[in-house]
């Protein structure tokens, strides 16, 4: 799964939001609360202020469980409220939503596969 969205335009900030990061800052608790969730690897790259996270889930993962796990979680809603002050939503994002489910168009396997 590909996500992507928006830091603020301040190189302060993405300097923060990429320290919390680190493997020495994030939070025990988000990194269990990922694992719970079905979430065998998760990345976020970086380009300006555009961010693209990938997920490598079990074949039983639902976002809806997850976002109904986070929400009962105070450990994971604090987070996401320190992480909401470096995020702005991408153009055209619905109210409140933050990272946004990107849509493959283009496979090189696949496409081999298909010659």
């Amino acid at each position: 799964l590909y996500y992507a969205l928006d830091l603020h335009e301040d190189a302060a900030l993405i300097a923060e939001y990429e320290r919390w990061h680190s493997p020495e800052a994030i939070w025990p608790e988000i990194l269990d609360s990922i694992a719970a969730a079905g979430i065998r690897d998760m990345e976020i790259h970086r380009v300006g202020d555009r961010l693209v996270l990938t997920m490598e889930v079990d074949e039983d993962y639902s976002p809806e469980a997850k976002a109904a796990a986070d929400a009962a979680d105070p450990n994971v809603q604090a987070w996401e409220t320190l992480m909401s002050s470096f995020q702005k939503p991408l153009p055209g994002s619905a109210p409140g939503e933050k990272w946004r489910l990107m849509t493959r168009i283009f496979s090189l396997s696949e496409s081999r596969k298909a010659k």
